[in-house]
């Protein structure tokens, strides 16, 4: 046999073998795919019902942040009100 014919032999086998590969790999990853999709949803309704409460307990520590950081700031003002009063008064006493 011509080795020429022979190598070519060669060559489209290997091609061939390489697609039939790609073929099986690309049914396998579609049907992982598949299973996967088919699930995730359960898990994710799952988890739903605590991610909610997780949230939820979240928000209700932001607010009582937020008013705390309110108060302080309300505060603060306060404080230099009456330090700028002060001031004042000792300006007018010390003339």
């Amino acid at each position: 046999m011509d080795p020429d014919v022979l190598k070519v032999a060669q060559m489209a086998g290997i091609f061939v073998a390489a697609l039939g590969s790609l073929a099986v790999i690309m049914i396998i990853a579609s049907t992982v795919s598949r299973v996967v999709r088919r699930n995730v949803p359960d898990a994710l309704a799952a988890l739903q019902p605590v991610e909610d409460q997780r949230l939820q307990r979240l928000e209700q520590a932001v607010d009582a942040i937020a008013l705390e950081v309110e108060r302080i700031s309300e505060s603060q003002r306060f404080i230099s009100k009456l330090l700028a009063d002060r001031s004042q008064e000792a300006a007018k006493i010390g003339r």
